[in-house]
């Protein structure tokens, strides 16, 4: 299974690009938003895949980062989220804007994304909202972006280390914070569910929150009322 591929960026269409890895050229298919984080056409470029396999059809789907594909492998585990809804549900809300809607049971942020009706939209709510905290918890150790070289590789290893931009700094910062707060929570014995909830409703009033800040955030949110 390919896991990663890296080259060099010779086109970039609706959907999808085509990458040259040695004289071998890959069409994989991307988000909106990871085409608009792309280099220009000629530059290195490296993506986290994931190969779609049918009788007559194989697909190659294109991550920037090891957190956004496990998202898309979980997305398209709910009936009726195939590959192609799956991202445009990412490419509309962000891996960590998908984690937030399905923590809060937001379904019209997932519904926002083009193609994805009222009912599709409460069904991932519905299906995921018990499966969230798994991929959340490992959002800190896999958002490293992909390091663009010219390989391809056929399992999926751990991405190196590079020069981030601000923006993925940023990205990684946060989903770092959040991990670590769920974590601090679940050994303070707050189920993983509810946990999951306070970290992402802190989350989403402070973005900028570092690991200390979120605890006491989503602390007071699991505090009993009344």
């Amino acid at each position: 299974m390919i896991g990663k591929i890296s080259g060099r960026l010779e086109w970039r269409g609706a959907g999808e690009v085509l990458i040259d890895v040695r004289g071998v050229g890959y069409i994989v298919h991307v988000s909106d938003r990871t085409l608009r984080g792309m280099p220009a056409v000629g530059e290195a470029v490296s993506l986290f895949t994931e190969l779609l396999v049918r009788e007559d059809l194989l697909q190659l789907f294109g991550f920037p980062t090891m957190y956004e594909k496990e998202w898309h492998k979980l997305l398209t585990t709910v009936q009726g989220v195939g590959a192609k809804a799956s991202m445009s549900i990412l490419g509309t809300l962000g891996a960590e804007g998908v984690a937030r809607a399905i923590t809060l049971g937001d379904a019209r942020a997932v519904q926002s994304a083009p193609g994805v009706g009222p009912k599709l939209a409460q069904r991932v709510i519905l299906e995921l909202k018990s499966k969230a905290h798994t991929v959340m918890a490992m959002g800190g150790g896999m958002m490293a972006v992909a390091e663009a070289g010219d390989e391809v590789i056929e399992t999926v290893a751990p991405a190196p280390k590079r020069a981030a931009k601000a923006s993925d700094g940023a990205a990684e910062a946060r989903a770092k914070a959040s991990a670590d707060a769920l974590s601090a929570l679940a050994n303070l014995g707050y189920g993983t569910a509810d946990a999951a909830e306070a970290v992402a409703r802190a989350a989403g009033d402070a973005p900028e929150a570092d690991t200390a800040t979120l605890i006491r955030a989503a602390l007071k949110l699991l505090m009993p009322k009344g």
